[in-house]
This record gives C-alpha cells, sequence and structure tokens, in this order.
C-alpha cells in the first residue's frame, strides 16, 4: 500500500507539474527560478567559505591588481543567455527553457552584488550590503509569484469578462484598472515601502493601504511632503520606531543567518584584497589624484 501511494503522489506531481508548467508555457520561467536559487545559495556558500579563511577553497579571483567580482561573469552569463533565448525558434520550449536557465544564473551573480553596483565599491559585507540580499529575495518572491500564475487581482478577470450591454469595453476597463493600480504602487515605493508594493502584486488592496498611510520619515515622499508638516513627520517616525524598526532588525538577523553576518570588519581578509578594495571612497580619490599629479 505504502509503494502504491507513492506512486500516486509521483504521478499527481508529474501531472501537476505537466499542466501548470510544461502546457502552460511557464518551463522557461520554472528553469529560471531554479538556476536563479541555486546560483545564489551557491555564491553564498563560496563567499562564506572564503570569508571564514577555509583553506582548500579557491577564494577571491585576483587578476593583476584587479579583484573580479562574480557579478563579471553575471553580466557575460546574461548576454549568452539573453542572446540564446532571442535566438531560440518559439515552438522549441526546452531550448528557451536552457537560455532561461543560464539567464538565471547570471541573474543571481549580478543581484548578488547589486549594493556593488550601487554605491560603486565594495560594499557586500558592509550594512549598505544587505540591500542585495533584499534585492534577490524581491526578485525570488515575484518570480515565484509570476510561476504560480498569479496576476494582480481583477485583472485577469477584467481581460475576459464577458461585457455586459451599456457596459464600457473590456480593453478600457482593462487599462483603467492597470493604470490605477500602477499609480498606487509608485505611490506606495516613494512612501519607502517595497514589501507592500511586492504585496500589491497579489492584494491590491495592499496598494491602496500603502498609498494612503504615512509615508517613511527618510522616504522622498516624506521629504517632499512632510517638510513644512512636522505634525506628519513626527508620527511617522514614532511609527517608524515602534514598528517598523524591530521588523527590520528581526529581518536583518534572518537574513544574516541565511547570507552571512554583515556590518563587522573582514580584517582576516584585507591581504586578499587590491589595494583599491580596501581604500575608502575619499582615499581612492585622493590616490587617483596624486598619481595624475606625478607625485
Amino acid at each position: 500500500m505504502a509503494g502504491f501511494a507513492q506512486v500516486m503522489q509521483t504521478e499527481a506531481v508529474s501531472g501537476w507539474f505537466s499542466a501548470q508548467i510544461v502546457h502552460s508555457g511557464r518551463l522557461p520561467l520554472f528553469w529560471f527560478f531554479v538556476a536563479f536559487i541555486v546560483g545564489f545559495v551557491s555564491i553564498r556558500v563560496s563567499v562564506r567559505l572564503i570569508r571564514a579563511g577555509v583553506r582548500w577553497w579557491p577564494g577571491n579571483l585576483i587578476a593583476g591588481a584587479v579583484h573580479v567580482h562574480h557579478m563579471v561573469f553575471g553580466v557575460i552569463l546574461m548576454a549568452v543567455g539573453g542572446v540564446a533565448g532571442l535566438a531560440a525558434p518559439t515552438f522549441d520550449l526546452f531550448w528557451r527553457a536552457g537560455a532561461a536557465a543560464v539567464f538565471g544564473l547570471g541573474t543571481a551573480l549580478v543581484l548578488d552584488e547589486f549594493a556593488l553596483i550601487l554605491h560603486l565599491r565594495d560594499v557586500y559585507w558592509a550594512n549598505e550590503g544587505r540591500l542585495s540580499v533584499d534585492a534577490v529575495f524581491t526578485a525570488a518572491g515575484v518570480t515565484a509569484l509570476l510561476l504560480m500564475g498569479v496576476s494582480p487581482i481583477g485583472v485577469r478577470n477584467v481581460a475576459n469578462i464577458n461585457q455586459l450591454p451599456g457596459s464600457p469595453p473590456a480593453e478600457t476597463t482593462l487599462v483603467v484598472t492597470v493604470t490605477v493600480l500602477f499609480v498606487l504602487a509608485v505611490v506606495t515605493l516613494l512612501k519607502g515601502k517595497p514589501w507592500t508594493a511586492l504585496l500589491g502584486m497579489v492584494v491590491p488592496v495592499a496598494l491602496i493601504v500603502g498609498a494612503v498611510r504615512l509615508a517613511r520619515p527618510r522616504s522622498p515622499w516624506a521629504r517632499w511632503r512632510y517638510r513644512d508638516r512636522p505634525v506628519k513627520l513626527a508620527r511617522a517616525t514614532r511609527r517608524e520606531e515602534r514598528l517598523r524598526e524591530p521588523v527590520i532588525r528581526a529581518k536583518d538577523r534572518i537574513e544574516d543567518l541565511l547570507t552571512g553576518p554583515h556590518g563587522k570588519p573582514l580584517a582576516r581578509l584585507a591581504h586578499q584584497l587590491p589595494a583599491a578594495d580596501r581604500m575608502s571612497p575619499r582615499q581612492l580619490r585622493v590616490s587617483r589624484e596624486d598619481r595624475r599629479s606625478g607625485s
């Protein structure tokens, strides 16, 4: 009986995969997601071994005086996967799936150093480096939602609705709905609430809540709208300290547990990095000016 139940369970999973992934055309997205997760986990294991100073692990790739970051290989893989996907025949699902996997692997390597790209300096293990983990988790969450076929509530129904006599065309209703959701998402992001905006992809009412409620005190919206409203700014600051900061600290602890602690000195690894990576932006600028002046 146990063997029969196992066979039935395997067939059910296989049938679900065939119906929901293969026949729905989501096989390339599935392999993108798998390669993305595998790539992120693999590179995080690698950098944590490097950080721990494990002797048998190869360590950082340094060419002369240049520390070659793994995002370089990510960009190359994204280019290869993107071109291969564009060149693949539209009817060849498995060729497109392979290209998507290469693209997903490259995307993981690039987003894992998103903070470095943003700050134009190596902040991988600094507090700013947590932004890379946020970017990876956000990308993984969005991809998972797309893989499950999730779309904003109401949009799919509006697109497929059988219009009643006298009602506006489905296309007009769809455009209005998407436009309103987009505006609400932009306002939510300007108020410093990216996770609420992400949740709004599944539950649009979250976008309404995020757009109506107070902005975070250091968000662009607060800088523009609360400059002459000290009462609102004070309320936003109190709510930030009372509600959001404990959640952020908990999130940071979980991320550090999964991906390695950020914000701690790396004196043990300093000798492995080129001098340019060990300099602060001001020191690097002064060094370049000295070289140009011949000193």
